[in-house]
């Protein structure tokens, strides 16, 4: 089966290629840190389609781009034509014969999908309001590189607290994908919907995994290696004030540290970031020594080290036309005048 253009959702994958992406990932952060740059995406280029600014994504896919050799151009909200002036059909066409690869943080999912169907370069799908599957892949990594002793990643279990965000649906999907149990412990009516659920049930099934959703704190918690939360408020429902949030959510679904010690003693925190503190987590569980959040932060850049590496990787060079190539180049320089 050929290999899939595009990172639009894990769900596309099987759980060998995910790992291959992750272990790829690590190997090249491995790298990174003992001073060894592989020169990847040298002379690559890769658009950033943003429609939403952002912190975390921005600056790992530069970074990332800069670190393996390559150039990474911001295409702000409202700088570029897509789906105004100009089609996202033609955009992508356009894109295509400019750029090496596309990623795009989108407001809808449609638009990240249209992007990819009709572009001839790899797609990477940044965030919709659908998924956020290169957080999967951080987030991944992070919970290899933090497993418990004695413990392989299908024997763990994530719990996540609070309102089903995009993240949240995307957490179900990586962790069904690779074996993991995974809890959402959610008032009704913020619960996973019911196509995600089939999604991730299925997936289940393969891997061994698990999926039960609860509004009961204990049975969420029990002997979870990994506790999970992120903002209540899905990331288009600016419109639900604070006071309504809190009204839905606190305190019972607030991360404490009373809520930690329901989990295993071991267990760690995790966020994806920006947090409002105060409201889904306190200071407190933030901060703590077992709070692994800002480590899961720093692993976007390992996450989309590998994605870059995965889906693009070192321009094939073809020696004799090249060399025919240059010859011409050379003479024409050569002759040049001013």
């Amino acid at each position: 089966m050929p290999r899939v253009k595009d990172f639009i959702s894990t769900t596309h994958f099987t759980k060998e290629e995910i790992m291959h992406i992750i272990n790829l990932s690590i190997a090249i952060k491995k790298c990174v840190n003992n001073g060894y740059y592989p020169k990847l995406m040298e002379n690559r280029s890769l658009g950033m389609i943003f429609e939403q600014s952002s912190t975390r994504t921005r600056v790992s896919f530069e970074t990332a781009m800069a670190q393996m050799g390559g150039h990474a151009q911001y295409l702000a909200p409202g700088q570029i034509q897509l789906g105004g002036h100009e089609t996202i059909e033609d955009s992508a066409r356009v894109l295509s014969r400019l750029v090496d690869v596309l990623m795009a943080r989108v407001n809808r999912h449609k638009t990240v999908e249209d992007l990819a169907r009709l572009a001839s370069i790899p797609v990477l799908n940044a965030m919709s309001d659908y998924n956020h599957p290169t957080q999967e892949i951080g987030d991944a990594i992070t919970i290899i590189e933090n497993l418990p002793a004695g413990k392989k990643i299908e024997d763990c279990k994530l719990a996540f607290v609070g309102d089903a965000t995009q993240v949240c649906f995307s957490l179900g999907f990586i962790t069904s994908k690779l074996g993991i149990k995974f809890t959402q412990f959610g008032p009704k009516g913020y619960q996973i919907p019911a196509d995600c659920v089939k999604i991730i049930e299925e997936q289940c099934r393969i891997s061994g995994g698990s999926l039960t959703i609860t509004e009961d704190v204990d049975e969420a918690l029990k002997d979870a290696d990994f506790v999970y939360t992120d903002v209540w408020y899905g990331f288009y429902d600016d419109e639900r004030s604070h006071d309504e949030c809190m009204k839905i959510f606190y305190p019972k679904y607030q991360v404490t540290d009373k809520i930690m010690k329901k989990a295993a003693p071991h267990a760690k925190l995790m966020h994806c970031l920006p947090a409002s503190r105060g409201m889904e987590l306190t200071d407190e569980v933030l901060d703590a020594d077992y709070s692994i959040a800002f480590d899961q932060a720093g692993n976007r850049l390992t996450a989309m080290r590998g994605l870059l590496a995965y889906f693009v990787g070192p321009i094939k060079v073809n020696e004799a036309a090249a060399a025919d190539a240059k010859t011409e180049l050379d003479k024409l320089l050569t002759a040049r005048k001013f």
